[in-house]
């Protein structure tokens, strides 16, 4: 790591030295950015003299070339993960760009991720990773790549964040579960939960608790003790050896939902009768007959066009302060939670 930075100069290295402040090296090098021209030319000078090159977005616009755009993945065996890098990289080259894709899992692969990126010179970067190495974001900044992180926040100066409306999610899934007659309810998560689950949990319990006081007083949670289908399934099995009893279930994605409900139907139970479950994401595998699955829907094709509309215009001005783009999700009705459909109170 410590080679690769001696060897780039950053836009804050020419600010420093032009004795101006980095945005205005940013408007320097923006078409038709506004400086003076005094201020251009200490910032040309102070540029030519430390070897400083470009690497905004806006550079490549400008030349009407196609760029690099890196994006970083974790565990594309999810449905889920593969879907939204599929759409990340439709939008990308819609755009005319070019994709670098690369998985980081520890600091070997951080490190060859970061040479990587800026021995292509990438003109930003597209972090899906639930859990992505703060290092990795700030390395980033460090070399003027414009970074946008999906489905996860962290107050970072600079660094914008894409992310699907958890909170509407819960309440539209805290309504549908309440409005079918459940009340005895649980979430289902699983140990070393990405930002986004933990999100989605925490506003679950927030709307019970201000909407019906009583569920809240009486959910459950249930933390699986590994992602995926073969951790929902296995939290199905211990709850039921614990005595659990629920008619009402959110998952934090669909996995998790999927293979709890197969655990529950290996004990003789299904929804909708026995119980109601809704899961988040809504991938292709939860519209499949054997699931039919009620579950939340992000918008894929609008979380990839929010993420490139971040790059793109912070390239334009890295100055920008830091932006949260929310975006809206919508719940979706099939056989495990219909409308108009009442199961019978677990408690009775």
């Amino acid at each position: 790591m410590k080679s690769t930075k001696q060897s780039a100069v950053t836009a804050q290295d020419v600010a420093d030295l032009a004795g101006v402040s980095r945005a205005a090296v940013s408007r320097t090098f923006t078409k038709n950015g506004s400086v003076s021209i005094e201020t251009r030319e200490k910032v040309e000078k102070a540029a030519a003299q430390l070897g400083y090159q470009v690497n905004f977005l806006a550079q490549g616009l400008n030349r009407k070339r196609s760029l690099l755009i890196g994006v970083v993945v974790a565990r594309l065996s999810d449905p889920f993960r593969s879907q939204l890098l599929e759409g990340l990289l439709n939008e990308i080259q819609a755009r005319g760009y070019q994709a670098l894709v690369t998985e980081v899992g520890n600091a070997e692969e951080l490190e060859a991720t970061i040479r990587r990126f800026t021995q292509f010179r990438v003109s930003g970067v597209i972090v899906t990773s639930g859990q992505p190495p703060i290092g990795l974001i700030k390395e980033c900044i460090h070399f003027n790549i414009p970074v946008v992180g999906i489905n996860r926040y962290a107050k970072i100066p600079h660094v914008d964040f894409v992310c699907s409306d958890n909170v509407t999610g819960a309440q539209l899934a805290a309504q549908q579960l309440i409005k079918s007659g459940c009340q005895s309810i649980g979430w289902l998560n699983y140990r070393y939960s990405t930002w986004g689950g933990v999100t989605r949990g925490d506003a679950f319990s927030q709307v019970l608790q201000a909407t019906e006081p009583w569920c809240y007083q009486n959910l459950t949670t249930i933390c699986a003790q590994e992602d995926g289908y073969e951790g929902g399934r296995k939290a199905a099995h211990e709850m039921l050896k614990n005595g659990g009893k629920l008619d009402g279930i959110y998952c934090a994605n669909a996995l998790l939902a999927c293979g709890f409900l197969d655990g529950m139907r290996e004990h003789g139970m299904d929804a909708p009768n026995d119980f109601h479950i809704i899961g988040f994401d809504d991938t292709p595998q939860t519209a499949q007959y054997s699931y039919r699955l009620s579950t939340i829907r992000q918008d894929v094709m609008e979380i990839a066009k929010r993420a490139l509309w971040c790059l793109e215009s912070r390239a334009q001005d890295a100055s920008l302060l830091q932006r949260l783009e929310v975006v809206p999700v919508s719940l979706v009705l099939r056989n495990t939670s219909p409308e108009a459909f009442s199961v019978k109170p677990s408690h009775s």
